[in-house]
């Protein structure tokens, strides 16, 4: 059993979150709890600060550097929603902040990051390591680096999504939670553990790049390349040396749905529950819409930076299905 973090952690980073980030609102829809037979709970998180549940770790991760740390910086690597996360906390802290982002991240969240006042280094993704690269420049800066997920406070932080849903709603049957890195799922799973003994945590990834879901089933852990999905912010090559112990000690299934699922549940976001989602923060919606489900569902709704040119095209796809 790992205790790299555990729910007193999580609890802390709530309490360091109070009056920083906001309580986001927990949506439900007698549409959708007909559709699936169930009653829904969606906590959502692209109502958070920069859109994105990741504002959440950012904040608990650099509000514990001390004066020395802060003043030397804060280096970031992400595909869009950490790298602003890390943007805006380090505006609101007074800190400096370089992020290393990929040249093919959506153009809105490089615009985003920057307009934060982050430095923004891009690489090709297809040639360079962003792991690499970010050391290098934390090296040459003194900065601390913050990653995206593999990191005890970030996680910690990211569970106070799931401690916030289940004191607003209650106990719960079912936790549906996206998948990239495993820092949501294992904060959020150690969380609903702790309040919520008997619920089913379920872990949702792209059939494209399901390195979590054949890590978890192998017990061994896997890795993808580059996966061809439209959910940028799960094109992690794999969990991490923290998240993977955790997912296996917390997490109860993993489950993968495809990129038509994926297009569907943003369109059912926008057109159902009226909500814009990004593509990363639909899956848990996803997976919902596709897998049997019972009584009281939680579901992590964790993103909602979606790219407009991406919307146009998911939207001109043929609806007859939905």
């Amino acid at each position: 059993m790992t205790e790299s973090v555990t729910l007193a952690d999580v609890r802390a980073a709530a309490a360091r979150l109070e009056g920083y980030a906001r309580r986001t609102p927990v949506m439900t829809s007698r549409r959708l709890d007909a559709r699936v037979g169930a009653e829904v709970f969606l906590k959502c998180e692209h109502l958070q600060h920069i859109g994105a549940f990741k504002f959440r770790g950012a904040f608990n991760a650099i509000s514990q550097l001390d004066a020395a740390e802060r003043a030397r910086g804060v280096v970031a690597y992400s595909s869009g929603n950490h790298a602003q996360a890390v943007a805006r906390v380090s505006q609101m802290l007074g800190v400096r902040a370089t992020i290393v982002m990929p040249q093919d991240a959506p153009a809105m969240k490089i615009a985003a990051t920057r307009g934060y006042g982050a430095t923004v280094i891009t690489y090709d993704p297809h040639r360079e390591s962003r792991e690499a690269i970010a050391q290098r420049v934390a090296g040459e800066q003194g900065a601390v680096l913050i990653p995206p997920f593999d990191h005890p406070h970030v996680i910690a932080g990211q569970g106070t999504a799931a401690l916030e849903l289940i004191e607003d709603v209650g106990p719960l049957d079912m936790l549906f939670v996206c998948v990239g890195g495993g820092g949501l799922i294992s904060g959020c799973a150690i969380a609903a553990k702790g309040l919520s003994p008997d619920c089913e945590v379920i872990g949702i990834e792209p059939e494209v790049a399901d390195d979590a879901t054949r890590s978890f089933y192998t017990r061994t852990l896997q890795t993808v390349e580059h996966p061809p999905t439209i959910a940028d912010g799960t094109r992690t090559a794999s969990l991490g040396a923290l998240t993977f112990p955790l997912v296996l000690e917390y997490v109860d299934g993993m489950r993968t749905v495809s990129e038509a699922h994926i297009k569907h549940a943003v369109r059912y976001g926008l057109t159902v529950l009226k909500q814009v989602i990004e593509p990363s923060g639909a899956l848990s919606l996803a997976g919902v819409l596709n897998t049997p489900v019972r009584g009281r569902v939680g579901v992590i709704v964790s993103g909602g930076n979606l790219d407009m040119a991406l919307l146009r095209d998911i939207l001109a796809e043929d609806l007859t299905a939905d």
